[in-house]
């Protein structure tokens, strides 16, 4: 049975990894809790941030391009997309490729490790506040999608 798409890449890094990652988040959310000022523009930038799934897709793509253009000179080189759809392949089902390690030890986050901090600092900057019981139905949808950022 497969794991779940969320926590397959995670599962498959070094806790030390995955430890400095999240330490890493703590840092830049400690220094936003300090400088809230400054928490519009790391929202942005984590607008901006590749997961570690667009990163391998980028590659992946970009490596069999390369591959099929160098294949119409040589067909020795028409292996290498043939290798990288197989590593897509393995990661797509287990989470893990040969690339990943390099990535998060890059520190290419998850999805669901840039939605925790970008969720953190709107805390931090009070888009979460509670929605009135007594409001129409209207009302609260506005603010519930205000709060998530829809």
């Amino acid at each position: 049975m497969l794991s779940q798409t969320t926590i397959r890449v995670p599962w498959n890094t070094a806790d030390a990894v995955n430890q400095r990652i999240e330490q890493e988040t703590r840092d830049r959310i400690r220094h936003y809790a300090a400088n809230p000022h400054q928490i519009d523009r790391r929202l942005r930038e984590l607008d901006e941030e590749w997961d570690i799934e667009r990163t391998l897709e980028t590659n992946a793509a970009g490596l069999t391009l390369l591959g099929v253009v160098l294949g119409t000179i040589n067909k020795r080189f028409l292996l290498l997309p043939a290798l990288v759809t197989g590593f897509l392949l393995q990661h797509a089902l287990q989470g893990w490729c040969p690339p990943v390690p390099l990535f998060r030890r890059r520190g290419v986050r998850t999805t669901t490790e840039i939605e925790r901090e970008r969720y953190a600092l709107k805390a931090l900057r009070g888009d979460f506040q509670p929605v009135s019981r007594g409001a129409d139905n209207d009302q609260a949808t506005a603010t519930v999608l205000r709060a998530v950022g829809a």
